[in-house]
């Protein structure tokens, strides 16, 4: 048998296999959770023109260097309705936060520093030129690279890309990513289950997991242990036109384990199976066609963990990501002691201690098991131990995989 494959080498051979998806034009209002396809410059400047940064007056730098002063009131400039004349010496134009500045004037006294009587304004306090403005162009300028490819668009990115003047983005479609769980144990949420049957749950967990990442999910629902009904579910994932097929069990050499020969039987150009880690070590990887192939173990934190080592990043890649690999992990301190590792690279479920004033502290669960769900539901991050590592020290450095958690 051959030997196990280090987790690294495993993730950069499923990278290398990855084609990004084709990109497609949408509405930049519904560009949120997408993925840019092509760098984006600014079409316009922003702001285009010279604006007020507060509510005040627009004067000559020169008419109030010797306050107090009285000026006499010609106009008033409000965002949207801009005072088009030009201010001359001893007058004040009458300025809102975002309206254009007036020509001639090139400071703002701010209103808190005036006095109004009729058409006159008392200012008490002077200012050098440019106090209180923006000149055109302080955020950026037509041209100017805004995001690049492979930025996932958050609102704040949506903003700035409307702002730059475009009402659509070439966007990377969203993956479709087929899940297939497998095997005769198994009976979907809220079916009745046989004494010796349980709830299929991590199909949920990779189907949730591609959603977040970017993906579509496809539920192929459960195929028995039998090849007629493997090799029907993945021709379903074949006539959805999936990017990616995910299976969930039955990827070892049991005698039930079929999946990876009813998948050759398919025609799969299988890559590699059997990884250096822990949970998950019968994982598998090939492509069938255009259809990139993740086989992964059965256990439910085993393939939860597998979709976040493995899968995540396959997706970040058919999004166009050029981050798709770099390593996610942070530093961190051990809560306890550990012995030696073995030969795998293990990610236990752990829980952190968090400070402002140094690193977190991560404290590994005393149960590991890859099948209870639990454990991995409450934990805050996964203790990365390398192959070999030797017996640590409570207090000695590490490296965490945080789960994201939201409130």
């Amino acid at each position: 048998m051959s030997p196990l494959l280090p987790v690294g080498e495993a993730i950069a051979r499923i990278l290398a296999d990855a084609r990004p998806v084709e990109a497609e034009d949408i509405p930049v209002g519904r560009a949120a959770g997408r993925t840019l396809a092509a760098d984006l410059r600014a079409l316009r400047t922003q702001p285009p023109f010279i604006t007020s940064a507060m509510d005040g007056y627009a004067v000559r730098s020169q008419d109030v260097a010797q306050a107090p002063v009285t000026l006499r009131l010609v106009g008033v400039s409000a965002a949207g309705r801009g005072h088009r004349g030009p201010v001359g010496p001893g007058e004040a134009i009458r300025i809102l936060t975002g309206a254009p500045m007036p020509e001639g004037a090139d400071t703002v006294v701010i209103q808190e520093d005036a006095e109004v009587s009729g058409d006159t304004v008392r200012l008490v306090q002077g200012n050098p030129p440019g106090r209180h403005v923006r000149g055109a162009g302080l955020d950026f300028r037509e041209g100017d690279l805004l995001l690049t490819a492979g930025t996932r668009l958050d609102g704040q990115r949506v903003a700035l890309a409307a702002a730059g003047g475009h009402p659509t983005l070439s966007v990377r479609r969203r993956p479709r990513v087929a899940v297939l769980a497998t095997g005769d144990e198994l009976v979907r949420p809220g079916e009745p289950a046989a004494w010796d049957q349980i709830v299929a749950s991590n199909g949920l967990a990779l189907a949730a997991m591609a959603e977040e990442a970017g993906a579509e999910a496809i539920d192929l629902g459960i195929a028995g242990d039998r090849f007629a009904d493997l090799e029907a579910a993945i021709g379903r994932a074949s006539d959805a036109r999936a990017d990616l097929l995910v299976t969930l069990g039955g990827a070892s050499v049991g005698d039930h384990d079929l999946v990876q020969s009813a998948l050759v039987r398919q025609g799969l150009s299988l890559g590699f199976w059997r990884v250096a880690i822990r949970p998950g070590k019968p994982l598998m990887h090939g492509r069938l066609g255009p259809m990139a192939v993740l086989g992964l173990p059965g256990n439910p934190v085993s393939s939860v963990v597998c979709g976040l080592v493995f899968v995540r990043p396959l997706i970040a890649a058919l999004l166009g990501d050029p981050q798709a690999g770099a390593d996610r992990s942070e530093a961190a301190l051990l809560g306890r002691d550990l012995p030696a590792n073995d030969g795998r690279q293990d990610y236990m479920r752990a829980r952190l201690d968090l400070s402002p004033d140094r690193l977190p502290v991560v404290h590994p669960d005393a149960k590991q098991d890859s099948s209870m769900l639990s454990v991995l539901a409450t934990a805050e991050a996964l203790l990365i131990r390398p192959p070999g590592a030797p017996a640590a020290r409570a207090g000695e450095p590490c490296r965490i995989l945080r789960l994201d958690r939201t409130a």
